[in-house]
């Protein structure tokens, strides 16, 4: 270990897109009052959940009124596009469609429009048959649900240029950086890292796929723990069979939004993701194994609950992961005239499941307080989306925290 380095006032943990807009919000409110430092581990920000995503801007239109996620993706969505315009952020505001192929999924389909009008989400049309073919000719649906507000972007560019404003702010990043264990002082903590150690006054842990254990080195007991669940996707070859952003009808009884088709900001196109077990919390590829990983999900209670309750459901996504032909099928819901040649085997991501001891999944965004630290122990999609609006409603808990704005 190195020397201890001075005291800052606020150190950040985690250089994904929560943890940046963090540190960037307190830095717009404080400015040089607070002396910030980010530690990422990794050599580059935004680079797990953050820089494998699908990159789509989130209208709010699935979530509980009144919900952490409502409130945040509501006031965020608006917020990342004034951003993308305000720094020339590639983005485009395309809409999406939420397409329910048979009459079993309608009502499911009403409860998705009546929420969206709770949540006041813009743009909002329901859609015939032939509405469905005025915005994606290749589409096949019984009634679906325009959206107008959702959008796509590369969220790794928004985090490197909010990084970057936060540096000129006064804040410091630090990549490279992994926080290997928390020692309380009299006035703070020691944050001990692979290569050296800082004192905080205070701390936000953003963690992401490692949150939980996080808190466990800060002595907190989290009271869930996260199972990373890989998602993969295909790219798709054939351009012309969709325009922007086609869903299907979540099924409410699995926590998961369905194959969907996205086109991404830089002009291709996926379908995806599935969700299958990741033998690794950073696992991409499917040889991805890390014993540390699967013997925390194989001896957690929670994990076995889970799988139980959807054994089927989890049989049919891992039969999807080694089988093209199944995947296929899927997406031919809504497009039945896709081609088995129009698409290709593409990239990855993880996503940091958050469970309960009881098997739920922790569906809303939670936060738990140590005596001088905030960490994010669940901050899952529409995370990205709502970033500058969490990163403002951090801030407002660490001012009431730890007194900054007294």
């Amino acid at each position: 270990m190195g020397k201890e380095k001075q005291w800052y006032d606020l150190i950040v943990v985690g250089g994904g897109v929560v943890g940046i807009a963090t540190a960037f919000r307190i830095s717009e409110r404080y400015g040089n009052q607070l002396n910030i430092l980010v530690l990422e581990k990794e050599r580059q920000l935004a680079f797990h959940q953050t820089g494998h995503n699908s990159g789509v801007i989130h209208s709010g239109v699935y979530y509980k009124p009144g919900s952490l996620k409502a409130i945040n993706c509501h006031r965020g969505r608006d917020m990342l596009v004034d951003f993308c315009k305000e720094h020339a952020i590639a983005h485009d505001v395309c809409g999406k469609v939420i397409v329910a192929t048979e009459e079993s999924e309608v009502p499911y389909l009403d409860q998705i429009y009546q929420r969206g009008l709770e949540n006041q989400i813009p743009g909002l049309e329901v859609l015939d048959s032939k509405g469905i073919k005025e915005h994606e000719p290749y589409c096949e649906g019984v009634k679906a649900l325009y959206v107008g507000c959702s959008g796509i972007v590369d969220y790794a560019e928004v985090t490197h240029k909010m990084a970057e404003k936060l540096q000129l702010n006064g804040g410091v990043i630090k990549i490279g950086h992994e926080v290997l264990g928390f020692k309380r002082k009299k006035n703070g903590t020691l944050v001990k890292t692979n290569k050296g150690k800082f004192r905080a006054r205070n701390m936000i842990v953003c963690a992401g796929l490692h949150s939980d254990r996080l808190a466990k080195l800060d002595n907190l007991n989290p009271g869930m723990k996260i199972v990373g669940f890989r998602g993969e996707y295909y790219e798709l070859l054939n351009k012309e069979k969709v325009n922007h952003l086609i869903y299907p009808v979540p099924n409410p009884k699995f926590p998961w939004l369905g194959v969907h088709y996205t086109r991404m900001i830089d002009g291709s196109f996926e379908c995806g993701p599935n969700a299958v077990f990741a033998f690794k919390r950073e696992g991409y590829k499917k040889t991805d194994f890390k014993l540390r990983d699967v013997a925390s999900a194989a001896s957690y209670i929670g994990f076995w609950r889970l799988t139980t309750k959807h054994l089927a459901y989890g049989i049919k996504e891992q039969y999807r992961s080694i089988s093209k032909k199944a995947f296929h099928k899927n997406l031919q819901k809504l497009i039945p005239s896709l081609e088995m040649s129009d698409i290709t085997q593409g990239r990855a991501g993880v996503r940091a499941l958050a469970l309960a001891p009881d098997g739920n999944m922790i569906d809303d965004f939670k936060f738990v307080h140590a005596d001088n630290a905030i960490h994010v122990l669940n901050a899952p999609s529409p995370a990205a989306t709502s970033c500058l609006s969490i990163g403002l409603h951090i801030a407002d808990m660490a001012d009431a925290k730890f007194g900054w704005g007294s």
